[in-house]
């Protein structure tokens, strides 16, 4: 029986990827992604504006109050 031959340029590859990876989440603290779409803060958006003003609401509730 033959056994496989390995490659290892690709062996190379991963094992630099995965390097890189893991020197990523030490400098950041979490894995960075970079296949996002870049989100415009100038288009309007339901969802984001709805959690802003659900993260403002104590403190804007506690003006009003004291006022």
């Amino acid at each position: 029986m033959r056994t496989k031959k390995k490659d290892s340029f690709m062996d190379y590859i991963k094992a630099n990827r995965k390097g890189s990876r893991e020197a990523e989440i030490e400098n950041h603290g979490h894995p960075v992604s970079f296949n996002r779409v870049h989100v415009s803060k100038k288009v309007y958006n339901r969802k984001r504006d709805k959690a802003d003003a659900q993260r403002r609401l104590p403190y804007l509730f506690l003006t009003v109050c004291l006022n």
